[in-house]
C-alpha cells in the first residue's frame, strides 16, 4: 500500500536542502502552488483513488531534482522516485506512471510543456505547474522566476521579462477543462494588464 504521507514527509526534507536562490522552484512552488492546484483540478476532472495518489506523488518528485541540476533536471526527479518509492509502498508499474507525468512538465525546444494529450494526469499535472499564470499573484511570481533566472545566467531586463511572459501567456493554453474555467478570465486579465505596462 503506497505511504503518500511518508512519501510527502521524505520530499519536504529533501527539499529544505534546495539552494536559496531558487526564488521561484523552491518548496514552496511544490507545497504551496503546484500540489493544491493539483489536487483542485483533479477533483474538478473526477480524478480520485489510485489516480489521485499517482498525480499528487508526481508533484512531489517533479523538481526535486533541482537538488542536482537546474536544466533538465526532471529525469533526476525521476530516478529520485524509482529510488525512494519502492520501500514506501509503491510498485514499478505506480512508479513508471509517475515517472510519466512528471516528465510531462520537461519543456521542449519552444519552452513548451508537451503532455501526451491522452493522458489527463499529464495534462493536469502540467496545468498545476503553470497554475499561477490565472492567478492575481502572476506578477510576484513571475518576479520570482525572473530573478532565479538571473541567477542562472539568464538575466532579462524587467521590460525584457514583461515582453518573454506575455508572448509565453499568448502562446500558452490550459489543456484541462477544470484549468480553462478556473484560470482563464485571470489569465485574460494578465494579459491584458501586461499589453498596458509595455504599451501595447
Amino acid at each position: 500500500m503506497p505511504d503518500f504521507d511518508r512519501a510527502q514527509e521524505y520530499v519536504y526534507s529533501q527539499m529544505r536542502k534546495l539552494p536559496s536562490n531558487l526564488y521561484y522552484h523552491g518548496i514552496h512552488h511544490t507545497r504551496n502552488d503546484v500540489l493544491p492546484a493539483a489536487e483542485k483540478l483533479g477533483q474538478l476532472e473526477g480524478i480520485e483513488g489510485e489516480d489521485m495518489l499517482l498525480l499528487k506523488t508526481a508533484v512531489l518528485y517533479h523538481d526535486l531534482g533541482y537538488l542536482e541540476q537546474y536544466f533538465k533536471n526532471e529525469p533526476i526527479g525521476v530516478q529520485m522516485a524509482f529510488d525512494t518509492l519502492p520501500s514506501l509502498g509503491y510498485s514499478n508499474k505506480q512508479i513508471g506512471y509517475i515517472s510519466r507525468i512528471i516528465m510531462a512538465t520537461q519543456l521542449n525546444s519552444q519552452f513548451r510543456q508537451d503532455p501526451n494529450r491522452e493522458d489527463l494526469l499529464q495534462l493536469l499535472m502540467c496545468d498545476a505547474d503553470l497554475d499561477s499564470l490565472g492567478r492575481d499573484d502572476f506578477f510576484v511570481v513571475g518576479e520570482n522566476l525572473r530573478r532565479e533566472l538571473g541567477e542562472y545566467g539568464l538575466s532579462k531586463s524587467v521590460k525584457e521579462w514583461f515582453k518573454s511572459q506575455l508572448n509565453f501567456q499568448k502562446s500558452h493554453s490550459y489543456f484541462t477543462s477544470a484549468a480553462q474555467k478556473l484560470r482563464n478570465a485571470g489569465k485574460h486579465k494578465n494579459i491584458l494588464e501586461l499589453e498596458g505596462v509595455l504599451g501595447n
